[in-house]
């Protein structure tokens, strides 16, 4: 068994096909003997709804998201180096980008037959935004198999590039140059630039503790959904068994109809014969005191 080949076809299933055949996969390969193979299946996670339409998104549209991988790349390195210029361009792209890969995201969902609420949109575009921002979770998206959104959503819109200090500008032609035989001291900060550093350091401290908040209420999210999941599947279930026993119902109500005319039917028989018998009784009486009769008569004779 190829673990890899059937993970991934799993992964290509709607959620709710999905804890079937993985137990059904656990069970192949148990009977293969494969207890590795089996371990490894049997952990994996059914997918959120906003996982399972991210992991469509990859596979029915490549080229829209290698176009997002690349974008993440130019801001992971745009915000190491916070190259204002840089960050500024792949910013508005990112913005741009994400609103256009979530549409797609959810018109893809809509035609496989599974609208997605506005929560699950913007959980998909949750982890549109971990795709830029981490690496880690770039290479998961990448692979369509994820089973929820990332914990760590970073986006980079804390450190915008407005905030960001300047590059450093060339000494102006008419500032004095050192007097020889001296060295020269490298120029301190100035005002504005320490100013701009404070404020990167601040927007880095809040972003961060935004993302803390925003990884609480993510997994609440998904927990949510997950929630939402199984209650759907064990009203499903449900629903079809109650059609069931209807139709049992609607049958056994058909079968006693049936039953009760062919009783009917059988009593009208009865009570025909039981008057028949009765008739017979009496002829047969009356047949056995003439002959009597004429007996009599005869022995007397």
């Amino acid at each position: 068994m190829d673990v890899e080949d059937v993970i991934d076809a799993l992964y290509g299933l709607r959620p709710e096909e999905f804890v079937a055949a993985r137990d059904a996969r656990v069970a192949e390969a148990r009977r293969a003997k494969d207890a590795a193979a089996a371990r490894r299946i049997a952990g994996l996670r059914r997918p959120t709804l906003a996982a399972w339409a991210s992991n469509l998104f990859v596979r029915r549209r490549p080229k829209e998201a290698e176009r997002l991988l690349e974008l993440g790349e130019t801001l992971r390195q745009a915000h190491r180096t916070l190259d204002a210029g840089q960050l500024r361009q792949a910013s508005r792209r990112q913005h741009q980008m994400i609103t256009v890969l979530a549409r797609e995201t959810a018109e893809l969902a809509q035609q496989a037959g599974l609208p997605l609420t506005e929560a699950v949109r913007h959980e998909v575009e949750q982890i549109l935004h971990g795709v830029l921002a981490d690496a880690q979770v770039a290479a998961e998206w990448a692979a369509a198999r994820l089973a929820k959104a990332p914990a760590a959503t970073v986006d980079f819109t804390a450190v915008t590039p407005e905030i960001l200090p300047e590059r450093p500008r060339p000494p102006a032609a008419t500032a004095s140059a050192p007097a020889r035989g001296t060295k020269s001291r490298p120029a301190k900060p100035d005002r504005r630039t320490r100013a701009r550093r404070e404020r990167v350091n601040q927007a880095r401290a809040h972003s961060e503790e935004a993302e803390t908040e925003a990884r609480r209420s993510q997994d609440a999210l998904s927990r949510a959904e997950e929630a939402k999941q199984a209650a759907d599947a064990r009203s499903g279930r449900a629903r079809d068994r109650v059609a069931e026993l209807e139709e049992q119902l609607q049958g056994a109500r058909e079968e006693l109809r049936e039953a009760t005319e062919a009783a009917g039917l059988a009593g009208t028989a009865v009570r025909n014969a039981a008057r028949a018998a009765d008739k017979a009784r009496r002829t047969a009486d009356r047949a056995r005191r003439e002959l009597d009769r004429l007996t009599e008569a005869a022995d007397e004779a």
